[in-house]
């Protein structure tokens, strides 16, 4: 564990649930200060703090904001898990189900110590969600109305009964893939509607346009003829 501190702090106190583990001079030039196990036992499954001493000024911080160390017990079982859309009963493991955008999906995890089970999606450092386990010890997690950002692989741990810090090993995992919905019948009819008048539009506007040009080019033509005819003609007496 590392507790960062100012360069102003001398010493660095590091306290294992309330009670002072160890003080230690921090080096100086360094901003934090170390604390480690050499092999992690059931025992450190506890909440950690930190706090510094000063010498200029001299006097002594408040205790930092907590950290929790959960310890993976292998002893334990992994838990299972399924995953389905919701109403439907599709258990299974190393699962993967695709559904489309907007469906609700139901993920649950099982085991028999009947612990608070945690859901875990890979990519996240610490767990989703958590839940209660019922009478038979499944726990039952509801995405509502997913979209393609829930999709990914999902796995379940659990604390065992009476362990707040202890957890299982991760079960094993099941895949969510999420797709687009498919449009509704006639649901582009609009645009296709519209895209047709817009075009119909356009050539009965060129039709209107070349059929006046060339009822502008015969007047022309008449006009000149009669004029040609004008001033081509001579009167004898």
């Amino acid at each position: 564990m590392r507790c960062r501190v100012p360069r102003v702090a001398a010493q660095v106190e590091f306290y294992q649930d309330e009670h002072l583990r160890l003080h230690k001079r921090k080096e100086e030039g360094l901003d934090a200060s170390e604390f480690s196990f050499v092999v992690t036992e059931m025992k450190h499954a506890v909440r950690y703090r930190c706090r510094y001493r000063a010498l200029e000024p001299p006097g002594t911080l408040e205790k930092s904001d907590p950290v929790e160390l959960v310890v993976t017990d292998l002893w334990y079982p992994p838990p299972g898990i399924s995953l389905s859309p919701k109403g439907c009963d599709k258990n299974g493991t190393d699962d993967t189900v695709r559904v489309e955008t907007g469906t609700d999906v139901t993920i649950r995890c099982w085991n028999k110590y009947n612990g608070s089970t945690f859901l875990h999606k890979d990519g996240r450092p610490a767990p989703i969600l958590r839940r209660n386990p019922d009478i038979g010890g499944t726990a039952t997690f509801t995405l509502f109305g997913v979209t393609p950002a829930d999709a990914g692989t999902y796995r379940c741990s659990y604390h065992p009964g009476g362990y707040y810090l202890l957890s299982s090993p991760l079960g094993n995992n099941v895949t969510l893939e999420v797709t687009p919905s498919p449009a509704a019948p006639g649901a582009e009819e609009p645009h296709r509607t519209l895209a047709v008048a817009v075009v119909r539009g356009c050539a009965a506007a060129f039709i209107f346009g070349l059929g006046l040009f060339f009822l502008l080019d015969a007047r022309r033509s008449w006009a000149y003829r009669d004029d040609g005819a004008g001033g081509g003609s001579f009167k004898l007496n």
